[in-house]
């Protein structure tokens, strides 16, 4: 018998066996594995929810900036609190009180996103083996740091009107009875990531009551909620309930996501522990961020330029979905959006959104896996497209190719079932299917 070859060693194995046991849960994002491809220019991707910020105008904000350093340089570019900036935080305020927030300054913490915010909320609340509860599908960010902190996620399917009440007391009764803790309730209530739904205004109501008397949390995660295309942004969870409720926002998708600049509104005991857990992982937010976006803020009519951001994705989103019903097989289905970034695409039965990726990429289209978006390997069936970046004529090309591989894949299917060969395209596109430990 032939000996197999040994692998060499390096200086890195012996750090292995060191990591500590929460490392496991830290792997890359199937979004993420894509960027090398999808960032290619002859790809047409509808992967990646990058805000366009070709409206923003950036003579304005590179005169903001010019002023900042002029006459706040020294204090701009030093340390600062770990809470944040007070003025910034007077204004974040201002603009949660457009979703009906009445705040006060001394209950928000300015984070480096709204990623971290969902890290250290994650970080003071959930103990290993700890449950938390989100909607089928949610958002891969959230996902990543609630398996890196070793949490169980227990799902609740959503519909058209956002998360479905009843099965949300399902997913409740069904843990409780496992005997496991339930520390939360990810929501993302507006236009949500991937699924593009909105929770409706009645079921909005049913929510909140499920977790007051079932002793919940909530986390509402809201970067997209004054992206809306047809109507005044709707009442947020914590406008409702100010104690249950921990409310999530950012500037990354209402003004550039390169600030780096979210914010937690939290009861004041957590208020305590987020700040510690802040200064803990950063000392402080950056100093110099936030007094960029709190100028742009008070120089500015930053909701006049939100509208133009919402007249353009709404364009956008016109564009995918006029390309959708002309093109996609009429097997395919999928949601219209009635804002933020995100189409919710269901292939016809049989097709494997993950497995048709390596031949899209060939065809030089990019999308994300449905199975990204939830922590039990379903979503195999169904894909996100993001219609915020490409121009609508990229987009309509991006359908285009996409409807091709699909067509191909349905005939594949058709001739040899299940086991339709793959035909080396990976190895030809020069993409990497990411694997199952990639969700």
């Amino acid at each position: 018998m032939e000996s197999q070859p040994v692998r060499a060693s390096t200086r890195l194995d012996s750090y292995v066996d060191r990591y500590a046991a929460r490392t496991a849960g830290m792997t890359a994002s199937e979004i993420r594995a894509l960027f090398a491809v999808a960032s290619r220019p002859e790809v047409v991707s509808l992967a990646g929810g990058m805000p366009n910020i070709s409206g923003l105008p950036l003579d304005v904000v590179g005169g903001v900036i010019s002023e900042l350093v002029a006459t706040q340089g020294p204090v701009a570019m030093q340390y600062g609190s770990g809470q944040g900036v007070p003025e910034l935080r007077e204004q974040i305020c201002e603009v949660m009180r457009l979703e009906g927030i009445e705040a006060h300054p001394d209950d928000v913490v300015v984070t480096v996103g709204s990623q971290q915010a969902v890290d250290l909320v994650t970080r003071i609340f959930c103990d290993p083996g700890d449950v938390v509860i989100c909607e089928a599908p949610s958002y891969v960010g959230a996902l990543g740091v609630f398996k890196a902190y070793q949490c169980g996620v227990v799902h609740a399917e959503m519909d058209a009107d956002g998360l479905v009440p009843e099965a949300l007391q399902q997913a409740i009764t069904a843990t409780k009875a496992a005997g496991k803790t339930i520390k939360f309730l990810y929501t993302i209530p507006n236009f949500h990531n991937p699924a593009g739904v909105t929770l409706s205004a009645a079921r909005r109501h049913e929510v909140l009551e499920i977790c007051r008397r079932e002793d919940i949390l909530v986390l509402e995660d809201n970067p997209y909620g004054l992206l809306g295309f047809s109507h005044e942004p709707m009442r947020a969870l914590r406008a409702d309930e100010a104690e249950g409720v921990i409310y999530l926002g950012s500037f990354s998708k209402t003004f550039a996501p390169g600030f780096r600049v979210g914010w937690a509104l939290a009861p004041h005991a957590v208020r305590e522990k987020l700040v510690l857990a802040q200064e803990s992982a950063t000392l402080c937010p950056p100093q110099f961020s936030q007094m960029a976006v709190s100028a742009y803020l008070s120089g500015h009519d930053w909701q006049g330029q939100i509208k133009q951001f919402r007249e353009m994705y709404r364009e956008r989103r016109d564009a995918m979905v006029e390309a959708l019903d002309d093109l996609m097989p009429a097997s395919c289905r999928w949601n219209v959006p009635d804002g933020g970034f995100y189409v919710w695409l269901t292939l016809p039965p049989g097709i494997d959104a993950k497995a048709m990726l390596p031949r899209a990429v060939t065809a030089r289209v990019a999308y994300v896996p449905g199975t990204a978006f939830f922590a039990d390997g379903f979503g195999s069936s169904s894909m996100r497209l993001s219609f915020c970046y490409p121009t609508p004529e990229r987009i309509r090309e991006g359908v285009r190719r996409l409807a091709g591989v699909l067509e191909a894949e349905m005939e594949l299917r058709a001739t040899f079932g299940a086991g339709a060969p793959a035909s080396g395209l990976e190895a030809r596109s020069g993409y990497d299917a990411p694997s199952s430990d990639l969700t």
